[in-house]
């Protein structure tokens, strides 16, 4: 049965259908808390439910069945409950994409059909804070009344808003005005590990004005919100030395015990501590960790184990796949959702956190990362029903609300594009690197490989993909942007694979090499490009960040015209 979540047990007759009748619940507080079991006959619909949570669940359930049979339900029953908790997604608001409230709305609906119950948006300067005009000026921020506002409709809808604002890394948009620069731990910048100068990310643990501007921020920042729960952040705090790991733990034990913290659970990303597991033991109690991680071979059993047995509560942390990509990376997305939810299950975990992130100018557009969400719910519901769930249909009836089926179809080969070259690298897709850091050489490094041929077999199936977006018929109110967006995105990519030939076959793979009149025509092709990127953008997001956003296109633009591709452009 094509539902989403496909639940834990269905015994209906799909050749028997009643009108839905009268229906009828009742709370049986011994079924678990979000579970639900409903009996459909042609004397209308019972159903009894855990809690109002479970009732609500039932009704998402019931909504898709008439969806699926025109109105209609089939005679049979259906028993349900979630393997987790908590089932969530966070959405990067921050690099550089803030969405508007509309849009947000909108996605919750959405997700809240699916099951999802959590929801974060990810903050490092876009909430509207008081006092610290300067870093929120240009980013279209979110002010407390938004944020309020947006809190009610998800609990109407019995999904948690869950304030996430880090607290220790990814400060460089505080760290960049002078009033600021004196809390990070290298005012002066710092290199990395490739050597590279960086201006500073992190503020300084040790400083006691860290800590007071840290506590004005959460002070201000979660009244707005419901939920007992807060996301501090701490991950990739770049400057901190290894030997300074102390200090990340004072810190940490220092925020939990904020009075602004007092009755919130705290979560924080795990990247600092799974590789310190001698750490958890001197975690301080109200800590969840997030296991983060990205690509379908990372360790999450092995991490999973080793928080349950130290006794550590963690959620796991997959993500869409669409960063970086410009069109998503399905299989990946699969492969990395479905052994995150594994392992949360068999270890115990308590919590899935679906990341989408915008690293990079966030040059995907939504209908990018939405199979990552619809699959993540699924898999974080039951992932013994959902593993194998044909995620094409489910999109086609639940997502886009496409009779023909065209529309998923086209997202999961454009999806896919990035598998039909053999070069491979983690957290992205090496297929579209080169629009990203114009400097590197096509065909070495993580790119080597690469061929003509590969780069052919996308092009082709970008064709196939768009002549399927042509025969698509979705019926949800922002069908024709979705295929607009669609047709964007499988623009850069065409883009990417044109630049890529001409590098391989003029040249020897650096940008250098190719002829000034095949720049020219590389050119021609980004500049409208660049145009469709505006409008996509201002579709459904605020105008802050978007020319940063264009910076990323803007400067492959400079560089197909000049020539030249500066080292170090992205940090690169």
């Amino acid at each position: 049965m094509n539902l989403l979540p496909v639940p834990r047990r269905v015994d209906v007759d799909e050749q028997t259908l009643v009108d839905a009748g009268e229906i009828r619940i009742t709370i049986d507080t011994v079924l678990p808390p979000q579970g639900y079991r409903m009996w459909m006959n042609s004397g209308g619909v019972d159903i009894d439910a855990g809690s109002d949570a479970g009732a609500f669940y039932a009704a998402c359930t019931l909504d898709q069945l008439r969806t699926i049979y025109r109105g209609k339900l089939p005679v049979g029953t259906i028993e349900d409950w979630p393997d987790l908790p908590v089932r969530g997604v966070m959405l990067d608001v921050s690099r550089d994409k803030v969405p508007t409230l509309e849009t947000v709305v909108q996605l919750v609906e959405r997700l809240a059909s699916w099951k999802i119950n959590h929801v974060e948006l990810y903050m490092e300067h876009t909430f509207q804070y008081a006092g610290h005009e300067e870093v929120w000026a240009e980013a279209s921020p979110f002010t407390p009344a938004e944020i309020r506002e947006l809190d009610e409709f998800c609990r109407d809808r019995h999904v948690e808003l869950t304030p996430n604002q880090n607290c220790l890394g990814h400060w460089e948009r505080w760290l960049r005005h002078d009033r600021y620069r004196h809390l990070a731990l290298s005012p002066g910048g710092f290199h990395d590990q490739r050597g590279r100068h960086r201006e500073p990310t992190t503020i300084d643990p040790a400083n006691p004005d860290s800590l007071a501007l840290v506590r004005d921020l959460l002070a201000e920042l979660l009244p707005n919100f419901t939920s007992r729960r807060v996301h501090v952040g701490l991950d990739e705090p770049w400057e901190l030395p290894a030997e300074r790991v102390d200090d990340y733990l004072a810190w940490l034990t220092e925020l939990r015990g904020l009075p602004e913290l007092e009755g919130r659970e705290m979560l924080v990303w795990g990247d600092i501590l799974e590789a310190r597991p001698e750490l958890l033991k001197r975690l301080p109690d109200g800590v969840t960790i997030c296991e983060w991680g990205y690509d379908d071979w990372h360790p999450f059993a092995e991490r999973a184990a080793a928080y349950e047995s130290a006794g550590t509560p963690f959620w796991v942390a997959p993500g869409t796949s669409s960063w970086l990509t410009i069109l998503g990376r399905w299989t990946n997305m699969i492969g990395d959702n479905r052994i995150a939810a594994e392992a949360a299950v068999v270890h115990g975990g308590m919590g899935f956190l679906n990341t989408d992130w915008g690293d990079q100018g966030h040059l995907q557009h939504l209908p990018v990362s939405e199979p990552g969400f619809a699959y993540g719910a699924a898999v974080s519901w039951c992932v013994d029903t959902n593993r194998a769930l044909d995620l094409e249909a489910a999109l086609s009836a639940h997502v886009f609300r496409d009779p023909t089926g065209e529309l998923a179809r086209a997202v999961h080969q454009l999806a896919d594009a990035y598998t039909l070259v053999k070069s491979q690298f983690p957290n992205m897709s090496t297929l579209v690197a080169h629009l990203y850091f114009p400097q590197m050489q096509v065909g070495r490094s993580f790119t080597e490989g690469i061929t003509p041929d590969e780069l052919d077999a996308v092009e082709a199936s970008l064709d196939r993909a768009l002549s399927g977006l042509d025969r698509a018929r979705p019926e949800r109110p922002d069908g024709a942007l979705v295929l607009a967006e669609l047709r964007a995105g499988a623009g850069l990519v065409r883009l990417a694979v044109h630049d890529a030939r001409a590098r391989l076959t003029e040249g020897d793979g650096w940008l250098t090499s190719v002829t000034a009149a095949t720049r020219d025509r590389l050119a021609e092709e980004l500049e409208p490009l660049i145009d469709a990127h505006r409008r996509m953008w201002l579709a459904r997001n605020r105008p802050g960040g978007l020319d940063e956003s264009c910076s990323w296109l803007h400067h492959l633009l400079e560089c197909y015209r000049s020539g030249q591709a500066p080292w170090g452009w992205g940090g690169w």
